[in-house]
């Protein structure tokens, strides 16, 4: 399926992924800024149990599934997958109604 698109289309288009990469790094440097307390503050209250661990691993597939969906890097649920899906959608839709 072959689209073409206006310059105009093709300029939001790219505006709309510049503004996803920018709430990345923006994200990215929230992360990087405050895990830095969060590990001072447990090794100061309460250094025999280490949960700083869990904050880093939490906040960080979450950092990654950002980056994945920021670059458009899908390996489950590309625009191969959605397009199927659709179709599966349309299809079961258009049964439903032959047999009504």
């Amino acid at each position: 399926m072959e689209t073409n698109y206006t310059e105009a289309e093709r300029y939001f288009q790219a505006q709309k992924k510049v503004e996803e990469i920018k709430k990345f790094y923006q994200h990215l440097t929230v992360y990087l800024l405050c895990n830095p307390i969060v590990i001072v503050v447990n090794l100061m209250t309460s250094p025999g149990f280490l949960y700083f661990i869990w904050c880093l691993l939490g906040w960080g597939m979450a950092i990654v599934l950002h980056g994945l969906k920021a670059f458009k890097y899908s390996p489950f649920f590309n625009k191969e997958w959605e397009e199927r899906k659709i179709r599966e959608i349309l299809e079961k839709e258009n049964n439903k109604q032959t047999w009504e």
